[in-house]
């Protein structure tokens, strides 16, 4: 058997007295968390939409991307648009740390209104609609 040396050994051992010392003493005892909740389609759509339009507030380097580099289908970058319309006009208005809460308003509300705004990119598809060839042949881009 290989042995790993000393300081890897003395190492391990330290942490695992640290450990113990730890749960004999309730130190690593947790409090009740409830279970993470499941993210939703409008969740995601709302991060992701109030995500980029606060970069471009920022006039971050990456604001630049594309649609499809930022992850967001053609419905998503059509509320990011709009969003970052009536945010700058808050930031005018009122400052950037109002103009991030309109943000996070206004992109959960139009993305749950349009229920995550998934389903209008051209070449998206929900993966059980995903056509397997079987034939060798590629299916059409229908």
């Amino acid at each position: 058997m290989i042995r790993p040396p000393f300081t890897v050994r003395a190492a391990l051992a330290a942490t695992l007295a640290g450990c113990l010392l730890a749960l004999g003493t309730g130190c690593a005892q947790a409090p009740h968390d409830p279970a993470p909740r499941a993210s939703t389609p409008a969740d995601i759509c709302a991060s992701l939409v109030s995500y980029w339009v606060k970069e471009a507030l920022k006039g971050s380097t990456w604001a630049g991307l594309d649609w499809e580099q930022k992850g967001l289908s053609n419905e998503q970058y059509a509320i990011h648009d709009e969003v970052l319309v009536a945010a700058r006009a808050e930031e005018r208005r009122a400052g950037r740390a109002s103009a991030f809460a309109l943000t996070d308003r206004e992109a959960r509300r139009r993305c749950e209104a349009a229920k995550g705004a998934t389903g209008s990119s051209e070449n998206w598809r929900p993966p059980s609609e995903h056509a397997v060839p079987t034939s060798g042949s590629r299916p059409s881009p229908s």
